[in-house]
């Protein structure tokens, strides 16, 4: 397997935001149709449009340019959950309503993150070039979306409708138990295309509420 070279420490232009965009969507098309080691420099360059200089002004190399392309859709899928978050877990304030958002949340994340072209770009990338990021198993989301929806848990627990003493360990153990769960066993989240996927995401609910919904609930 090869090994990651120390990307560039030289200082990098900001540019405009176009065409920063552009390049990023050239390298994430070439790399994903030709593979990295395939996909040159100045093909990156003709299909964003721009020169091959302009590509290293703004990324410095092309394992810089990969990494680059990786935290992109990273970030996606993190603007994805937290919207998701928004219009899901934001304002509730009635027990009764609480299994069906937490049902709803997590069914949306499992269509719309997880059975989502980016998503599948995202696993592609870090499972395929591997060998040509920072580290084995190189996480551009690391630990963002835990930690978002712990905010979350720590947001209902001081609206009285969950008791989590360690919110962070309360979303690590509702992600294992609804999307692990279903990752596990089927291979895949996406419920979009696989009808299991819910029933093991209510049963999921329901155990995390057994153990966190407050004494009241």
């Amino acid at each position: 397997m090869p090994t990651a070279k120390t990307p560039t420490t030289k200082t990098l232009r900001e540019g405009s935001a176009r065409k920063r965009a552009a390049i990023l969507s050239a390298a994430r098309e070439l790399f994903l149709a030709d593979g990295f080691e395939r996909s040159s420099v100045d093909a990156v360059a003709a299909r964003a449009e721009v020169s091959k200089r302009t590509v290293y002004d703004y990324f410095g190399d092309k394992q810089t340019l990969l990494r680059a392309v990786v935290d992109a859709v990273g970030q996606s899928l993190i603007t994805t959950i937290r919207h998701t978050l928004d219009d899901t877990l934001t304002g509730l304030t009635e027990d009764a309503d609480l299994e069906d958002a937490l049902v709803t949340f997590s069914m949306r994340i499992a269509t719309d993150m997880l059975g989502s072209a980016e998503y599948a770009t995202l696993q592609r990338l870090v499972r395929v070039e591997s060998g040509h990021l920072p580290h084995q198993g190189y996480n551009s989301m690391a630990d963002t979306p835990d930690e978002a929806l712990a905010e979350r848990f720590a947001a209902l627990a001081a609206a009285g409708l969950l008791d989590v003493p360690d919110p962070r360990l309360a979303a690590d153990q509702f992600i294992a138990l609804t999307f692990g769960v279903a990752l596990d066993r089927l291979g895949s989240a996406n419920a979009a295309e696989d009808t299991r996927v819910r029933p093991l995401v209510v049963e999921g609910v329901r155990t995390f509420l057994r153990a966190y919904r407050t004494m009241q609930g």
